[in-house]
């Protein structure tokens, strides 16, 4: 019962934070194409694991844009949800959307040829 609540909370702060992130005004934020990728939020729903993606700009600054920006996003978070307690967020950069770029680059990068037919002369 309790995971199903918190794939729920995990699943609408994931939602919250999209729409939130578009109103950051650091610049480093606001400019860059980020995406979020996924939430985790503990049990207790005292910390999150945000998982974001970049699609533009610099990582680096894009990192630091985020935690620095984190205590705008809680407090924005804690007026759209109702829940007893806003977590801390982590922010943690996700390279699966750009690793399964690269697998698909080599994948099409192959060349299958068809098998030579045998003829046994039968």
């Amino acid at each position: 019962m309790a995971k199903h609540r918190q794939g729920r909370i995990n699943d609408e702060m994931k939602k919250e934070l999209a729409a939130i992130l578009r109103e950051v005004k650091d610049p480093r934020v606001s400019e860059a194409f980020v995406s979020i990728t996924g939430v985790e939020v503990t049990p207790d729903l005292k910390y999150a694991k945000v998982y974001y993606s970049v699609f533009t700009g610099d990582k680096k600054e894009i990192a630091k844009g985020l935690k620095s920006s984190a205590g705008y996003i809680r407090g924005q978070v804690a007026k759209r949800m109702n829940l007893r307690m806003t977590p801390e967020f982590t922010f943690v950069e996700d390279n699966s959307i750009s690793y399964g770029a690269h697998i698909s680059k080599i994948l099409s990068g192959i060349e299958i040829s068809e098998p030579e037919e045998e003829s046994d002369g039968e």
